[in-house]
């Protein structure tokens, strides 16, 4: 997809869509209805759901002309590999409402496609993933459910799992208000109460102390969303910070991500590594965060509208078609190598679509579903 390939080319002409729309559609045609309102929904309102799209449709692009793009290349180096683009798929928790093998499925289909996979606690086992995706770049999220002890048998489990990172979630002290599951009287996570919720909710940075004292293993803070709070994770030795805001399903009326990521680039000032997820659709979206400064970019809803769509084969589809779409919109920006990118090729510009978490796919029809 590099070298010298033909940008206008690049995409795969194999597989039934031929675009994200098609798969985003058929997501939606064969998902139960409250399946796909819990997955297209957020907290209470909506509004940080809504404004995690508002940032980053509020920015454009500044391209530039005459030079040479014959051969575009979008591969980065992390975690001591090579990886086919900046992309990983996110941790989202019950993948198996979604298609079958859950996140067993999620990691084949990143293993094939050489990005990296990072799997949420509240999903498939930790063994079964290592065991389908051998060699894929997998990493490990962490929800807190009990003591010190469950910390570590946990821990220990991701690095006998050949995980290469442990990402430990910070943003849910207390689980949000999901009004769309109530309507539906959904029972997922966002409906009722854990009865071990109440650890996560007395994590405070002594953990982050504890896995970097007692692991080797890097660490990633997800759920970072303020430059104090980036400060902080570097002083305690955090190699990767994670900016996420949960898609919009934890605290309503928060800032887009993107409109955070600027202020904790330039506050870790290359300490850390950065990630980030919260509406990221389209390959132009993933590009606008490369530019800000951030090194990796995760997909949440997407694999799961994929993985609803056809399994395996639609997630390398999905992935197919945004290499395709970052591919065109690098050489059109006149960039040929992500390593190019700075905020020069970005200014800032009104919205032109109302902002919700399907905006990004506008040639569908998206009619309120009985």
């Amino acid at each position: 997809m590099s070298g010298g390939d033909d940008v206008a080319g690049a995409a795969s002409t194999s597989g039934e869509f031929e675009s994200l729309h098609e798969i985003v559609a058929m997501a939606h045609q064969v998902l139960p209805k409250e399946k796909w309102d819990s997955l297209i929904g957020g907290a209470e309102t909506e509004t940080t759901l809504k404004r995690n799209r508002l940032a980053i449709d509020s920015i454009a692009f500044k391209p530039r002309v005459l030079r040479n793009v014959s051969a575009v290349d979008l591969s980065v180096g992390y975690f001591g590999r090579k990886l086919r683009l900046p992309l990983f798929l996110a941790p989202t928790g019950p993948l198996n409402l979604f298609g079958p093998g859950g996140g067993a499925t999620v990691a084949t289909a990143a293993q094939a496609f050489d990005i990296g996979h990072m799997l949420s606690s509240g999903c498939t086992p930790l063994e079964t993933v290592a065991e389908v995706a051998p060699s894929a770049l997998r990493m490990a999220q962490l929800y807190v459910r009990g003591d010190d002890s469950f910390v570590h048998e946990y821990v220990g489990r991701a690095v006998a799992c050949g995980c290469a990172a442990i990402c430990l979630t910070v943003d849910s002290a207390v689980l949000a208000r999901r009004d769309r599951d109530f309507a539906n009287r959904y029972r997922t996570a966002g409906l009722g109460k854990r009865p071990d919720q109440p650890f996560q909710a007395a994590l405070d940075w002594r953990t982050v102390r504890l896995i970097k004292d007692t692991y080797e293993i890097p660490l990633v803070l997800k759920g970072i969303a303020a430059a104090e709070d980036a400060l902080i994770a570097v002083d305690h030795g955090v190699d990767w910070i994670y900016v996420s805001n949960h898609g919009g399903r934890q605290l309503d009326h928060g800032r887009g991500t993107l409109d955070a990521l600027p202020e904790i680039i330039d506050s870790v000032r290359g300490r850390a590594k950065v990630m980030i997820d919260g509406g990221f659709c389209r390959g132009s979206d993933i590009i606008k965060a490369l530019a800000i400064g951030a090194d990796l970019v995760g997909l949440g809803r997407m694999q799961c509208y994929a993985l609803a769509a056809g399994g395996e084969a639609a997630i390398i589809r999905m992935l197919e078609l945004l290499e395709d779409e970052m591919l065109r919109s690098m050489a059109l920006l006149g960039v040929s190598a992500v390593q190019e990118l700075d905020r020069s090729y970005l200014h800032p510009a009104p919205p032109v679509a109302t902002p919700n978490a399907l905006s990004a796919f506008p040639l569908l029809d998206w009619s309120p579903r009985r």
